[in-house]
């Protein structure tokens, strides 16, 4: 099973096939340019996440490690999810109710996030766990967010699985 890593900094000792660190390779904000649907489809014009999109389409499994700051996804984070939009069609489907875009690929990795943050009530932090969900659902993917105290157990449980 392909697990790729997506980490704020945080220092982890399990291994995974591909690690993106968001401190150390910020990605850059998306343009709007929608060249990744026009001239480049499925890739941004601006390349600096190539790599990381053929290793998540790759992969079985993504892990999140989020820091929450502000009571919201970190601008690095939020960077990121933006730019995902190359892995999805231009295209408008309403088979779930809502306006979605089309997925590119068949399948998607299943998605955890781990999360870290000071949240000043429990309001705030429900926003940043609604805005997570709602945009893995707009990704088709399933996901599962737990507080970074998890990590650690289930991450060790996960490896140990043949």
């Amino acid at each position: 099973m392909k697990t790729i890593l997506i980490k704020e900094g945080q220092e982890v000792s399990q291994n995974f096939d591909y690690v993106l660190d968001l401190v150390e390779n910020p990605p850059r904000p998306c343009t709007g340019c929608w060249s990744c649907w026009t001239r480049t489809p499925g890739r941004c014009a601006q390349k600096d996440l190539d790599v990381f999109y053929r290793q998540y389409v790759a992969a079985d499994r993504a892990v999140i490690l989020s820091r929450a700051v502000k009571g919201f996804v970190s601008a690095r984070l939020k960077n990121l999810l933006d730019r995902m939009i190359a892995l999805f069609l231009p295209y408008i489907t309403y088979r779930t109710g809502e306006s979605m875009h089309l997925p590119r690929y068949e399948r998607l990795p299943k998605v955890t996030v781990y999360y870290e943050g000071d949240f000043v009530s429990p309001e705030e932090e429900e926003v940043y766990l609604s805005y997570l969900k709602r945009t893995m659902y707009q990704f088709y993917t399933q996901c599962e967010i737990l507080p970074m105290e998890r990590f650690a157990e289930k991450e060790a449980a996960q490896c140990a699985k043949p």
